[in-house]
């Protein structure tokens, strides 16, 4: 999905460089979207030029050459395609948490507890972070607002979950 990214942001962006791709997707918080380092990021952009997907406008700037890209003919075609791809797929919301439920009977009642307190905090940041970015100044574009609105409300819902794993002791 990160070549994905790549390109739409290149699209919207023409000319950028790699470091300003990689604060665009941090300002915007597509972490919420796809997991990406810096090094995933970097070896994505290098792999897209490799494919010719795009290409390299070398600008100077204050005394150094700085590498900018631009998507190509074949890199638009490519991200047209990688719309489709991923438009059209639906995927189930799987939490790392939903494995240690299934044998949260075997594992010590109190160390259950701390692991559900853990997702509570987790959650919560979560929840604290997507509110941020939807009342920073920023303009959001409005279907990247909505994903955002439709994840805290995912989030909330996960933490009314999790608040009555502890309250009913069901899991424990």
């Amino acid at each position: 999905m990160i070549p994905l990214l790549i390109l739409g942001l290149l699209i919207q962006n023409p000319g950028s460089n790699g470091y300003e791709l990689l604060a665009q997707m941090d300002e915007r918080h597509y972490k919420y979207i796809v997991n990406f380092t810096k090094g995933s990021f970097y070896y994505n952009l290098q792999q897209l030029e490799e494919k010719n997907l795009i290409q390299q406008v070398i600008q100077s700037e204050q005394s150094r050459e700085s590498h900018h890209y631009v998507i190509t003919e074949i890199g638009k075609a490519e991200f047209e395609k990688l719309m489709y791809q991923y438009g059209t797929k639906t995927e189930y919301v799987n939490l790392s948490f939903y494995a240690a439920l299934l044998f949260a009977k075997e594992y010590k009642s109190d160390n259950m507890i701390k692991l559900i307190k853990i997702q509570i905090e987790q959650t919560e940041a979560k929840i604290r972070l997507l509110k941020d970015a939807l009342e920073s100044e920023h303009q959001l574009p409005i279907h990247f607002r909505k994903m955002l609105e439709n994840s805290v409300s995912h989030h909330l819902v996960n933490l009314e979950w999790f608040t009555s794993l502890l309250k009913d002791g069901d899991c424990l």
